[in-house]
């Protein structure tokens, strides 16, 4: 079983085969260990492409170029089918990442909540997984950025996992983690 961060390939995936249904089959530890491993590695690819771009609408036209093709994919996968982001004016960026806007707090975090929380598929472990993946991706965005990211990100991040947070609770997971 392959779990993937590109959001067109989980929503066209229309072969279920090799694929364990909670209520007939028992994963074995060896393919839950996996599974996690994926969910995480995932999770944390997802937030720091992200973030990623949410840091970059900031950086000079210049240095953005110059990264521009390492998301371009990512952005369609995410649905934004605008203007280039090179080409935006600064009044087009600071739109996008608006309140309301498609790199915006609330959209971005939700976005990134959403793809843990629905990888997950309500299991504890994967949630766990995916949650760490998503603080290990935030960490390597700002080590990439080379300090504190900006305070879209941060509010970013931490809504998301607020929301990451709020669903575990929900199921009835501590948030504190029992294995640590």
């Amino acid at each position: 079983m392959k779990v993937s961060a590109n959001q067109n390939a989980m929503s066209s995936l229309q072969d279920f085969s090799g694929v364990k249904s909670l209520y007939t089959q028992k994963l074995s530890n060896d393919e839950l260990a996996e599974l996690r491993k994926q969910v995480e590695e995932n999770a944390n690819a997802f937030t720091f492409e992200a973030t990623s771009i949410q840091s970059n609408l900031f950086v000079k036209k210049d240095d953005f170029t110059k990264a521009y093709d390492t998301f371009q994919s990512f952005l369609k996968d995410i649905g934004y089918n605008g203007k280039p982001i090179a080409e935006l004016s600064k009044d087009e960026a600071a739109e996008l990442v608006s309140e309301d806007g498609i790199f915006g707090i609330k959209q971005t975090s939700e976005r990134i909540a959403n793809f843990v929380i629905n990888g997950a598929g309500g299991d504890e472990k994967l949630l766990r997984a995916g949650r760490e993946g998503m603080l290990l991706g935030f960490k390597q965005a700002e080590e990439m950025w080379g300090g504190k990211l900006p305070e879209i990100s941060q509010i970013t991040m931490q809504k998301a996992t607020e929301m990451v947070d709020k669903a575990m609770s929900d199921l009835g997971f501590s948030i504190i983690n029992q294995e640590a």
